[in-house]
């Protein structure tokens, strides 16, 4: 269990902990299973701040650079709802500042979930205020995993991506957090499509902060044939969700055993959680 010690107190006498992207290691994380279908989550769980209203953006904008006691509670109930996935995609970590008591929170939650793998992926270091971070959290070995800088005209976009099973036909996840710019947002996913292009079981997650219909219809994945999650998968704001902006879109090869939005009002997104099982004959590839 990550050592509850690391809290503020521990922070302010040593600053420099947990501010670079970091990982877990693979020395115990089981190899991949291609016969089981694979639970997915996506969350972005806004540092560990629980908004249930509009006003919640002011009265507790304090919470975004400065510690907060019931941030760990928080992020402990996240961590229960975690522990019920094989893979998360996690946006809106913070990797270990004055905000986080210095607490590398990607850690924080694999640990506390009992989940072996973990990545942290750094995109915005602001010191010791913020470590702008993106998660991934895994039970099962990846082949490999790397991180890209997403262009944006402001930098600090990043994905994660993750390759599991065979490297002549591996299962690739893409974790992302996109900008609000939809100029932006069109010079990202056209650097996703490119990264994609050679694979044929593939699954996007994350924040995109964009309407599923938008995304696969006027952006570069339009020609990409993935599948999102139905129309009712609103996601934002938590509280009274009207908004799909949070996504897990996947190559037709997958089947989709089971999508549902997560009623699971942590942050002022709410997760969004999908079953997928690989395609027929696809064990018979290792």
């Amino acid at each position: 269990m990550y050592k509850r010690l690391r809290n503020q107190l521990t922070g302010i006498l040593s600053p420099q902990a947990g501010r670079r992207g970091a990982c877990s290691g693979v020395d115990h994380v089981p190899e991949f299973e291609p016969h089981r279908h694979i639970r997915l989550l996506t969350f972005n769980i806004q540092v560990g701040i629980n908004t249930t209203s509009y006003r919640h953006y002011v009265t507790k904008s304090w919470q975004h650079v400065l510690p907060y006691r019931h941030r760990i509670a928080n992020l402990d109930r996240i961590a229960g709802l975690l522990r019920n996935y094989d893979v998360v995609a996690l946006q809106e970590c913070d990797g270990g500042s004055l905000r986080s008591g210095y607490i590398n929170q990607v850690q924080y939650l694999a640990e506390a979930a009992g989940i072996p793998y973990w990545y942290q992926q750094l995109n915005r270091n602001l010191g010791q205020f913020a470590q702008h971070s993106n998660g991934l959290l895994s039970r099962y070995r990846p082949l490999d995993v790397t991180e890209h800088r997403l262009p944006a005209l402001i930098p600090g976009r990043g994905a994660i991506v993750a390759r599991y099973g065979s490297e002549a036909d591996p299962l690739v996840l893409v974790l992302m957090h996109l900008s609000l710019s939809k100029a932006a947002q069109q010079r990202q996913l056209g650097f996703i499509r490119e990264l994609i292009a050679e694979y044929r079981h593939v699954v996007l997650m994350g924040d995109m902060n964009n309407h599923a219909e938008e995304l696969l219809t006027r952006t570069p994945l339009r020609d990409s044939g993935l599948v999102p999650l139905p129309e009712t998968g609103h996601s934002f704001p938590s509280w009274r969700p009207e908004r799909d902006l949070d996504h897990i879109l996947v190559s037709p090869t997958l089947e989709i055993r089971k999508s549902e939005v997560v009623s699971y009002p942590m942050s002022d997104h709410l997760p969004i959680a999908m079953d997928i099982a690989l395609p027929e004959g696809y064990l018979e590839t290792f």
